[in-house]
């Protein structure tokens, strides 16, 4: 049973805004079955509850009740339920337990002025839950009211203490079983019956825990809190992650928070535990929104992503240094040489030639036009871009988000793009109805209509950073213990003929003997880098 069990009606509240009939309607909005109403030191009596039940014409069914918000000296404030009249501001929490032994009482957003809590205080003696999410704290406090929960382990409850800013039902707590009445809603409380209503999924990430936290449900707007909990256990992985939280507060400051195109937006940093709190963002990746769209729709969405890219680049933002790029790929690609080589791969003479060349190719393009590097995001592709809409019923919301800056650099913008269309090939390499419905040269050429004359050489400089990153692909497969595959073949064949000039020939290596049923098999199911 979901009830929103924080919410303060202008009726009985100096401090709110809303009429208690809009909080109904707004928890009804959210597909909540139920409201508590928690006016400061006043508790609605049965007959003004069943007055307002019929002027705001919420269903019979909807649970309707009445606790209330107590200041305390020794606790803050405090959420009373089930004690009949209204308490006096100013009475301790341990008067009011032991005038009211069978009330719950739930400390309330405790972490609004106060981080750090040791393990006897949470929930203490003469309380019995404690509010972890509300909208009186930041993302930060709801994250730490999270990890004490999960660390300590007592009764939580989320509340909105809705006022008239934040809509109500945005925090609900959910109740194992139905309640009828206030005193039964304090004894599942009491009974630790009773939690935050959210989901936790733990993702995958390079050197750090990555923790997405969706809360609420998802109402008719489908708006609700959601964050991502980056947390790091290297120093060097935490100064990285800063820098790239940099880099994403710089681009929202200069367009990308809000509109068609996005970034995720940096909420708190925790330098205490290494924790980076970002934005979470709501929709579909284009991998997974192009599998299944129609021929209209996926040629907008890969329209969009060709537009986000186009826009990053036009605004040159310099937030790395000029040698960063070519510091990092000659880091990168001679590790793609020591992999193939550290298995014995036939192709590895190959790669090793081919990393050279690329080196050396990467350093007369940057020698060239040294002034005309762009901030780019260095991990372009189709699995790190999410589609979404603010709201269903309108199009015009639509949005892109650009995910992961962990890769951005100062680099030829024509790196973003062959990264892409080799991400682009390889993700799809096995559905032809994408390639045929949407070939990588739209993304291209929705590209140079976004950004403009690129020069005359930008088409070669694509393509030779298409087979560049195919050596990534390629190198990630061999990691996987898929370097016999024929995708490794390929992309070393394709990326001889752009670099070397010729393609891949047996003498190189690079074309494997003839594989097993399930080697095949294993290649088709391959992951990106």
């Amino acid at each position: 049973m979901l009830l929103e069990i924080h919410a303060h009606s202008e009726e009985h509240s100096r401090c709110s805004l809303i009429p208690a009939a809009d909080i109904l309607r707004q928890a009804l909005g959210r597909n909540l079955q139920g409201v508590v109403l928690t006016d400061h030191h006043y508790r609605w009596s049965e007959e003004e509850l069943d007055a307002l039940r019929r002027s705001s014409g919420i269903p019979g069914h909807f649970l309707l009740l009445s606790g209330q918000e107590v200041s305390t000296p020794d606790l803050g404030h405090v959420l009373v339920f089930a004690a009949a009249p209204a308490i006096d501001e100013g009475t301790t929490a341990a008067a009011i337990r032991a005038r009211f032994p069978e009330a719950a009482l739930v400390r309330a957003h405790p972490y609004r002025r106060r981080l750090e809590y040791r393990e006897s205080e949470l929930p203490g003696p003469a309380v019995d839950a404690v509010e972890i999410f509300s909208s009186n704290h930041t993302m930060k406090a709801n994250s730490r009211g999270l990890e004490d929960w999960h660390r300590y382990r007592f009764t939580a409850t989320a509340g909105t203490d809705a006022h008239g800013q934040v809509p109500v039902g945005t925090y609900p707590t959910q109740f194992d079983h139905p309640v009828t009445s206030i005193e039964e809603l304090a004894r599942e409380i009491r009974r630790g019956r009773c939690r935050p209503f959210f989901k936790e999924i733990t993702l995958a990430g390079a050197h750090q825990l990555v923790t997405e936290i969706v809360i609420g449900t998802k109402g008719g707007s489908e708006q609700r809190p959601r964050i991502i909990l980056r947390r790091f256990g290297r120093q060097s992985d935490w100064l990285e992650a800063l820098r790239t939280a940099s880099l994403a507060d710089e681009l929202a400051a200069r367009g990308f928070d809000s509109g068609r195109f996005r970034v995720p937006q940096v909420l708190e940093q925790d330098a205490g535990r290494m924790t980076i709190i970002e934005e979470g963002v709501r929709g579909k990746t284009l991998f997974e929104r192009l599998r299944t769209a129609g021929p209209a729709e996926g040629r907008l969405a890969l329209g969009l992503a060709a537009h986000w890219l186009a826009r990053l680049h036009d605004l040159r933002p310099a937030l790395t240094t000029r040698s960063a790029f070519l510091e990092r790929e000659s880091a990168r690609l001679e590790g793609y040489a020591r992999r193939f080589a550290a298995v014995a791969h036939r192709g590895a003479p190959l790669v090793r030639e081919l990393a050279g060349a690329v080196m050396r190719e990467e350093q007369r393009i940057v020698g060239r036009h040294p002034r005309a590097l762009v901030q780019c995001h260095g991990d372009f592709h189709p699995k790190n871009l999410v589609l979404g809409q603010d709201s269903l019923e309108d199009r015009e919301t639509a949005f892109i988000a650009a995910l992961d800056l962990g890769n951005a650099v100062l680099a030829p913008p024509a790196f973003d793009v062959g990264w892409f269309l080799a991400h682009y090939r390889h993700q799809f390499q096995e559905d032809d109805r994408v390639l045929a419905l949407w070939p990588p040269g739209l993304f291209a050429e929705e590209y140079r209509h976004a950004a403009g004359d690129r020069g005359g050489g930008f088409d070669r400089e694509v393509a030779f950073f298409e087979a560049r990153a195919g050596l990534s692909i390629a190198s990630y497969l061999v990691k996987l213990g898929l370097g016999e595959s024929e995708t490794v073949r390929r992309l070393l064949s394709g990326a001889a003929e752009v670099v070397l000039g010729r393609p891949a020939e047996a003498g190189d290596g690079s074309i494997p003997e003839q594989r097993s049923e399930g080697e095949r098999q294993r290649a088709g199911r391959s992951s990106d880098p």
